[in-house]
């Protein structure tokens, strides 16, 4: 319960940030760059080495992988026929394709299914949500925003960001079977903590509700698929075509239900993609997302 407190706190924090003059004006600039740079690394180096590889991986995995590119073609597919800019069409795809599936995944999946549903939640989100965004988010994001950069770019963009360094790092420990010292540990995991925070009161600068906003009908889709459209499509998937059940099947649903990714929307904003509605999916999306969810979990429970 604290943590689902933290969020709106921070979020809160960053909104009634915007009324204090003396504050720089890109003062979001920093803290995106500092949960790029510093944050997310550091959760990389604590949990990617804790991880256990297995083939039992596969469902609660295919939430994240298969989820972003449903998002890649759902979005780049309607973006051409009704002629959307790159920028809003790269901004859905990466806020509506990727799911907090930890600073609210994990509060919501332990508060309804215990310590073992927590630890399917975990592979959702460290292989899965944390990889992907920092792979393919990326990529998104370097060709949908104003570069213009060939392959050779794109892999450069990609081996030199700092959190897909840490897990490449990470993932070598791994499968060495082996970590860090413990007290580096207990330091990467305080340092990775700041996430939420700093990522959320980012968040909250940015977040401005405007009545008269054209955003509102890319808003309202790029929810409605996030929230609704993304785990119906893995309920049929997983449920009803693969015939499969469980603990580790539910939990992976309800994280497919999450609502959109803090770090995915700094992505977005670092990137110049759509900032304000890349803001609005998360400050907006999160407490819409607890109603969506008391639904699913009613549905498939």
């Amino acid at each position: 319960m604290d943590n689902i407190i933290l969020l709106f706190l921070c979020l809160l924090v960053g909104v009634l940030l915007q009324f204090i003059k003396t504050l720089p004006k890109n003062m979001h600039v920093s803290l995106n760059q500092f949960v790029i740079y510093v944050s997310l690394p550091a959760l990389a180096l604590f949990y990617i080495p804790k991880i256990e590889i297995s083939t039992a991986l596969l469902f609660p995995l295919g939430i994240a992988w298969l989820g972003f590119g449903l998002s890649f073609i759902f979005f780049y597919t309607l973006g051409k026929y009704l002629g959307w800019s790159k920028k809003l069409t790269g901004c859905l795809i990466l806020t509506a394709g990727l799911g907090n599936t930890s600073f609210v995944g994990f509060p919501v999946i332990e508060a309804l299914y215990g310590s073992k549903g927590l630890e399917t939640a975990i592979i959702v989100d460290q292989p899965g949500s944390f990889v992907v965004m920092a792979t393919l988010g990326i990529i998104t994001a370097t060709l949908f925003s104003r570069e213009t950069l060939d392959a050779k770019g794109i892999v450069s963009k990609i081996l030199f960001f700092p959190p897909f360094i840490a897990f490449f790092i990470a993932l070598l420990l791994n499968l060495l079977q082996s970590d860090f010292h413990l007290l580096l540990q207990n330091v990467f995991l305080r340092i990775g903590n700041t996430v939420t925070p700093v990522a959320l009161i980012a968040v909250g600068l940015q977040l401005k509700i405007e009545r008269k906003s054209k955003h509102w009908n890319f808003l309202t889709l790029g929810l409605f698929f996030k929230l609704m459209i993304t785990p119906l499509f893995f309920f049929i998937l997983y449920k009803k075509i693969f015939n499969t059940n469980g603990l580790m099947i539910d939990v992976s649903i309800m994280e497919a239900a999450m609502a959109p990714m803090i770090t995915g929307t700094i992505l977005a904003s670092t990137y110049g993609l759509k900032p304000k509605l890349s803001s609005m999916m998360v400050g907006i999306g999160i407490p819409v997302s607890f109603l969506t969810l008391a639904f699913w979990y009613w549905f498939i429970g």
